[in-house]
């Protein structure tokens, strides 16, 4: 019988961060242990995108404490990603280093629509079982994701950036809600939404579902406020609480116990928003969920573990869009496998990664020929692709940006020993199906070894003397490898006469 494993996902939001730890049992998540704190990161962003000291030192103290829970768990259990804030901030590549110390786990920095498809999958995660079209929304800190999907697959993915935290600050910094300053938070997300507002009418879903805390807390007070306990939200509530909110001059933590204070401090900003959204899509009624990105996250774990890796799926999404010529990919991955060899250690992560960037290299394809290699690497370093992290993507697109000409290009990522054995290896492989058909022997290239000044690779002489158009190329590939202060020392094996 197979041990429970136990799954821990982070979920450092612009408003909260969330820690969720869960055990697998057959295939399904159970709660073992959850925190949340309130670290209104996104609070702490300048005029400028610069995150201020005070939020950081935030940020990591709650880091810090997330970190002793998640004591005794390997990384591939653990799984941190990072949001808007993190997208947004300008010196957010100066803070990550203390947050994945302070963590003990590194942070995914993931893009908008890929938060999307997170929140959505937790979010059906939470729900009963259906086969009709779910509207979800979403309002975090920094943006608010707008997700059309059917039992656990996303259709429609938005990501908006508009929060309940960056609203606060611009509209509310003060905490009094006036009726001009309603209005103007109203238009303002009426203006975000205005965009993809077509995408999302009512004839495309069947149910509208309010994910996050925004959502949880105006589905209380309405609930409450018009005695019903089934906390569906409706225009009605939100214009009775717009109308509240504009006699109080605000919202008072002591006249709504049923919130946590700290909630309290962003809800005129939610509920702005959320107004927006009724008004934009047409919703006459929405309930709330449970599930939220973090949950969302661990059922991703559990798909990459089996044979459910949506990164596999996008891959094969992006052969077909870009019409990559799948028969030379495959060969070409398979090659770099054979290549790289043993020198990985074992690191599946780095197999894996190599073949991915094999299947892909040659996207720019459908740009044009000449450079397409740069092609390749702006679409996977600016695409969406569901499932990828973007340092996951950037890994990606260096590795194809240096499958082929001057390597000074992909000098950081040659500063690695790993990395430069993969580009060894993706350089070797491309340059071995140049000709665009089959080898007829499996990689006559291996890679030896690779440090910081030398590269050795042993290669089948025999096969050799008969490719003299290889041969040239592998002269200028040692050519390019001097340019960057290393050595390729080619090795010739006399296969014919192994003793010789």
């Amino acid at each position: 019988m197979n041990q429970p494993r136990t799954l821990a996902s982070v979920d450092l939001g612009s408003n909260s961060f969330h820690l969720q730890i869960a055990r697998v049992v057959d295939g399904q998540v159970f709660p073992l242990d959850a925190l949340r704190e309130p670290v209104r990161l996104g609070a702490g962003l300048s005029a400028d995108k610069i995150l201020s000291v005070e939020s950081q030192q935030r940020a990591l103290d709650c880091m810090a404490r997330f970190g002793q829970r998640l004591r005794g768990l390997v990384p591939d259990d653990v799984r941190a990603v990072g949001t808007n804030t993190f997208r947004i901030a300008k010196n957010i590549d100066a803070f990550l280093p203390a947050a994945e110390e302070a963590l003990g786990f590194p942070i995914e920095v993931v893009a908008g629509r890929e938060e999307a498809r997170l929140i959505y999958l937790g979010v059906a995660h939470s729900l009963p079982p259906s086969r009709a079209r779910r509207l979800v929304v979403d309002i975090g800190g920094g943006s608010t994701e707008c997700i059309i999907g059917q039992s656990y697959r996303p259709i429609r993915l938005e990501s908006l950036y508009m929060g309940c935290v960056s609203y606060t600050l611009r509209y509310f910094p003060d905490g009094v809600v006036t009726a001009d300053a309603m209005q103007r938070a109203r238009l303002a997300a009426l203006t975000e939404l205005e965009v993809v507002a077509h995408e999302f009418t009512p004839a495309d879903w069947t149910q509208a579902v309010g994910s996050s805390g925004s959502a949880r807390a105006l589905s209380q007070i309405i609930g409450e406020s018009s005695g019903l306990d089934d906390g569906v939200i409706t225009p009605e509530g939100l214009e009775g609480l717009v109308r509240r909110g504009i006699r109080a001059g605000g919202f008072e933590p002591r006249d709504y116990p049923q919130v946590r204070p700290d909630r309290m401090q962003v809800l005129a900003a939610g509920l702005a928003i959320m107004c927006a959204v009724f008004e934009a899509f047409g919703i006459e009624r929405m309930v709330p969920a449970e599930g939220a990105m973090r949950q969302g996250i661990l059922y991703d774990m559990l798909g990459r573990f089996g044979e459910k890796d949506l990164r596999g799926v996008t891959v094969s999404q992006f052969q077909r869009r870009y019409q990559v010529d799948t028969a030379q990919a495959a060969a070409v991955a398979q090659s770099a496998l054979a290549v790289l060899g043993d020198i990985d250690g074992g690191d599946e992560t780095i197999r894996q990664q190599l073949k991915w960037a094999a299947d892909l290299h040659e996207l720019g394809l459908s740009v044009e020929h000449s450079g397409y290699h740069k092609h390749s690497a702006y679409i996977l370093r600016n695409a969406d692709m569901p499932g990828f992290s973007r340092a996951e993507q950037e890994a990606l697109a260096n590795l194809v940006l240096g499958h082929r000409g001057k390597l000074g290009k992909v000098a950081t990522s040659l500063r690695h020993d790993l990395r430069r054995a993969q580009i060894v290896a993706l350089r070797l492989a491309a340059l071995l199906h140049r000709s665009r058909y089959a080898l007829d022997v499996v990689a006559p290239l291996r890679l030896l070894a690779c440090d910081q000044n030398r590269v050795r690779v042993s290669l089948d002489s025999e096969w050799l003397s008969a490719h003299p158009l290889t041969q040239a190329s592998l002269a200028e590939e040692v050519r390019q490898w001097q340019l960057v202060g290393c050595e390729l020392r080619l090795e010739e094996i006399d296969t014919a006469h192994p003793g010789a």
